[in-house]
C-alpha cells in the first residue's frame, strides 16, 4: 500500500480509532485511512472492521481484515477494559498472516517502550517477570526486549538522580544549510533566513531573558542545557556567541550538570565556532554525518564528504572536547548493509563517546516520503541489528531509547554510550519527568506538575511568526511562572 492509499476503517460500537490506526500503520506505515461507522460505506477490496457486539460483560468483538480477496474474520470476547487490546492483537495476528511481516516490537505502539520497562522494574518484578508480562500482553521479539530491558537498566541510575524540582534548557536553532530528503524537522535553508538572522536572534535572547527572570524569581535551578535545530552550527560564531553570552547572562550555569551543543552538519562546524563553544561552557557536542558514504550523501542532499565529517570530529578533539556524539541514520536511500558497515567501524575507531543510530523515519513533510514505495525492502533492520552488536562488542550501552510513527520496519532509535558518558537530557526528555523550558521558534516548555500532569506551550513555529508575534508569544510565560512555584515543593533526590 502506498501514501496515496486511503484503507477504510469501520468502527461499529466503539471509537478506537487510535489504536487501530497505530496497529496498521506498524504493517502500512505510509498509508492513510478513513474512519467510517456503516459496513455499507466501504468502497474497495481493502479495509478493516473493528465491531464491538453488545453490552454484557465479556464484550463480543469482530475483527474483519480484507487485503483483497476473502476477508478474514476473527471473533472473540474480551472485558471492557482490554477490549482494544485485544481488538487489535486480533488485526496484528490477521495481518501478520496475510503480509508475511512481523513487526518486532509487536503491538507495543507507544514511543517509550523503555519507561514500560522501568516501571515493572520499579514495582519489584524481576526480568523474566517483566519478559513474560511485555512479550505476551505486547508480544514484542526476544531481541527487542533484550534492548528494552538493557537500556532500562542502564538509565535506572540517572533516572534515580532526577531533581524534579529543576528544570532544563532547550534552546532551538532552526537552520541548516539546506534541508536534507529524510527531514521533517522544522528546519529552514540559510539562503531563505538570513535575512531574518539579526531579528531572530534578537528574539530568541530577549527569550532567554524573560525565562532567566522567571528561573531567578522562582528559585529554580537549571539542570541541563541543550541547543539542538535544524543546525545550530548554521549561525555565525558571532550569532553563536550572542546566543550562549545570553544564556549565561541570563542563567546560572554554575550548577549545571551537563550542556550540550548540537554543533551537526560537518559543514557548518569551524574552529572558531567550537572554541566559542567550548569558551562559552558547553562540554558536550554532537557531529553528526548520518553516513560516510559520499555517494549516500549525495542522495540525501547533504554538501559535505565523510573524510569531512572525520576532519570536523578530529578537530573538535584537538580542541580538548572529551564528550562527542555521533549520529548515523540506518536505512538511508541507497546505502547498502556493507556501507553502513563500514561507516558505523570507522566512526569506531574514532572512539567517540557516544553514537546514536537512528532508523529511517518516512515523515509527510519530508521530500522522502513521497518516494516511500522505493523503501520496500530496505535493509535498515539488518543493519540496526549490526548496530547492537558491534557497539555491544566496542563497550557502548543503549541508554535512551525512542520509536516514531512511520519508521522503517518500525524499528527503533537508541542512544549508546561509554560508561560514564550518558547524556542526561535525552534520558530526561525521553522520562518525561523534569520541566523542560524551550526557547526559540519552534520549541516547546514541557511542564511536568508534582502530580505528573504534563502540559505543553509551543513556540510558533516559522521565524517570521515567532519574530512578529513575539509579544504575544511572551503572555503564556505566566504558566511557566505557576508551574516552576509549584514543583518547588518536590523533594530532590
Amino acid at each position: 500500500m502506498n501514501n496515496d492509499s486511503k484503507m477504510p476503517i469501520v468502527l461499529i460500537g466503539n471509537s478506537f480509532k487510535y489504536e487501530t490506526e497505530a496497529t496498521l500503520k506498524l504493517f502500512f506505515n505510509t498509508a492513510r485511512f478513513t474512519f467510517i461507522n456503516d459496513r455499507n460505506m466501504i468502497e474497495g477490496d481493502r479495509y478493516v472492521v473493528a465491531e464491538v457486539c453488545g453490552d454484557s460483560e465479556p464484550r463480543r468483538f469482530i475483527a474483519e481484515v480484507c487485503l483483497g480477496g476473502e476477508p478474514v474474520i476473527t471473533e472473540g470476547e474480551a472485558s471492557s477494559d482490554k477490549l482494544e487490546h485485544e481488538i487489535c492483537r486480533a488485526i496484528f495476528h490477521t495481518l501478520c498472516r496475510l503480509t508475511g511481516i512481523r513487526p518486532p516490537w509487536g503491538i507495543m505502539t507507544g514511543i517509550r517502550p523503555v519507561k514500560k520497562v522501568t516501571e515493572l522494574i520499579e514495582k519489584g518484578l524481576d526480568k523474566e517477570q517483566i519478559r513474560s508480562e511485555l512479550t505476551e500482553r505486547f508480544e514484542l521479539m526476544p531481541d527487542k526486549f533484550e534492548l528494552a530491558y538493557r537500556t532500562a537498566v542502564n538509565q535506572l541510575p540517572i533516572l534515580e538522580k532526577i531533581d524534579r524540582s529543576a528544570a532544563s534548557l532547550y534552546v532551538s536553532i532552526p537552520f541548516c544549510p539546506t534541508r536534507c530528503s529524510y527531514c521533517s524537522f522544522v528546519s529552514h535553508s540559510m539562503d531563505s533566513a538570513r535575512k531574518l538572522m539579526p531579528e531572530y536572534i534578537s528574539a530568541l535572547c530577549r527569550e532567554l531573558e524573560i525565562l532567566g527572570n522567571i528561573v531567578r524569581e522562582t528559585g529554580t535551578v537549571i539542570d541541563t542545557i541543550y541547543f539542538g535545530g535544524g543546525t545550530p552550527t548554521s549561525i555565525s560564531a558571532d550569532e553563536l556567541r550572542a546566543v550562549m553570552e545570553a544564556v549565561g547572562r541570563s542563567f546560572d550555569i554554575s550548577s549545571v550538570r551537563e550542556y550540550n551543543v548540537e554543533a551537526g552538519r560537518p559543514d557548518t562546524i569551524t574552529e572558531e565556532k567550537l572554541r566559542v563553544i567550548k569558551e562559552l561552557g558547553a562540554s558536550r557536542i554532537s557531529v553528526n554525518p548520518q553516513t560516510l558514504n559520499d555517494d549516500v550523501l549525495r542522495v540525501i542532499g547533504r554538501q559535505h564528504s565523510g573524510e569531512d565529517a572525520i576532519r570536523a570530529f578530529e578537530l573538535a578533539r584537538s580542541l580538548g572536547f572529551d564528550n562527542i556524539n555521533t549520529d548515523l541514520i540506518a536505512g538511508l536511500p541507497s546505502e547498502s548493509p556493507e556501507s553502513f558497515r563500514r561507516t558505523l567501524d570507522r566512526i569506531c575507531e574514532l572512539s567517540p563517546e557516544s553514537i546514536t543510530i537512528h532508523t529511517l523515519t518516512l515523515k509527510r513533510s519530508a521530500d522522502l516520503f513521497g518516494f516511500s514505495e522505493g523503501n520496500i525492502g530496505n535493509p535498515a533492520a539488518e543493519m540496526v541489528d549490526y548496530s547492537i552488536e558491534k557497539l555491544h562488542s566496542c563497550g557502548y550501552l543503549p541508554y535512551y531509547m525512542y520509536r516514531q510513527k512511520n519508521t522503517i520496519d518500525n524499528l527503533e532509535n537508541v542512544g549508546y554510550a561509554k560508561k560514564g558518558f550518558e547524556s542526561w537530557y535525552n534520558i530526561f526528555i525521553m522520562d518525561e519527568t523534569q520541566t523542560i523550558l524551550g526557547a526559540g521558534c519552534a520549541a516547546s516548555t514541557k511542564l511536568v506538575y508534582p502530580d505528573g500532569k504534563i502540559n505543553r506551550i509551543h513556540n510558533y513555529k516559522f521565524p517570521y511568526e515567532y519574530i512578529n508575534r513575539f509579544d504575544e508569544l511572551m503572555t503564556k510565560k505566566t504558566e511557566v511562572t505557576e508551574c516552576l512555584k509549584k514543583i518547588k515543593s518536590i523533594p530532590q533526590k
